[in-house]
């Protein structure tokens, strides 16, 4: 609980930061790009090496996946059904599958499941949620964006090997047998400790709820696949399947994820129906906070 109210008081921040005319246009910006940059990896050098290799691994990276097949499916069958227009499909298509798990992941299983929780919730985001932007996403702003450009494999590659995450994801499997020099250690410590109050403090300056009237009934449905039903099914799959570890809940956790703020923003410049993608990171970051205790007691109460 106090994790938790530490993390809104960031959040509050960010938000009361937003109304200071001293802070620039872009604070929001940039604070992500330091967290990208610095604090992500950092906290990665630091939690990865903590990993175990055993079907826990297994399970933490095939989660993302499930549940991106199950939500397209689904997305693609509601479309058909009520004959949605090609623009909100490609946005659902874009938002739903693709959850907040690092920017909002990370703080939200550090406030509900401690330290622990981490170097699962890392291993969810950079393997799941990160590999299906750079790949899957790509593809869908090709497909239903406008003016965007054809993605290639050498592009989606050079993507994937120069994100600052990914190469610390790949250096800290490689030196995991190694313990760091102390200097080193300590240095990256304090870079890592910084990642919950940025992000959330960030997450609060870039809040935003644009309600069209046109969209409520497809975001009633994108929050609802994305805030409930994705958590649960990857709650039922975990369940039928018998993995009831720790890891196993930090991956049903991080399901419950609101949508990704930057395949809102892509969608946005792509002109993918721009409201619906507003409202979807918007709205879900707020009822977030009210659905994430609900999917904790149900994880542990049936795990």
């Amino acid at each position: 609980m106090e994790n938790f109210i530490i993390t809104m008081t960031y959040l509050l921040a960010g938000i009361a930061v937003k109304r200071i005319p001293d802070f620039p246009l872009d604070t929001g910006k940039v604070l992500n790009l330091f967290v990208i940059y610095f604090s992500l990896p950092a906290l990665i050098l630091i939690k990865i090496p903590e990993l175990n290799f055993d079907q826990n691994l297994f399970i933490t990276a095939l989660i993302p996946w499930l549940c991106l097949i199950f939500s397209v499916a689904l997305i693609l069958i509601i479309s058909k059904v009520f004959s949605w227009e090609r623009e909100v499909t490609g946005c659902l298509l874009l938002l739903i599958p693709l959850g907040n798990t690092a920017f909002f992941g990370l703080p939200m299983v550090n406030a509900f499941y401690g330290e622990e929780g981490a170097p699962f919730a890392l291993l969810y985001d950079q393997t799941g949620t990160f590999l299906a932007f750079t790949t899957y996403g790509s593809f869908i702003l090709a497909i239903y964006g406008k003016n965007t450009s054809k993605p290639t494999f050498k592009n989606i590659l050079k993507k994937i090997l120069v994100f600052p995450p990914f190469i610390a994801l790949i250096a800290a499997f490689i030196f995991k047998a190694h313990e760091y020099p102390k200097t080193f250690s300590i240095v990256i410590d304090s870079l890592a400790q910084t990642l919950v109050p940025l992000v959330m403090i960030a997450v609060g300056y870039q809040l935003s709820l644009r309600l069209g009237h046109n969209v409520k009934a497809k975001l009633f449905f994108g929050l609802a696949l994305k805030l409930i039903l994705m958590p649960v099914f990857a709650l039922f799959i975990c369940k039928i399947s018998g993995f009831n570890s720790f890891a196993s809940k930090i991956s049903i956790f991080q399901a419950g994820m609101p949508s990704m703020v930057t395949a809102g923003a892509m969608a946005i410049m792509a002109d993918i129906k721009p409201a619906l993608a507003a409202a979807l990171v918007g709205s879900g970051i707020v009822l977030s906070f009210a659905t994430l205790p609900l999917i904790f007691n149900l994880i542990n109460m049936l795990l």
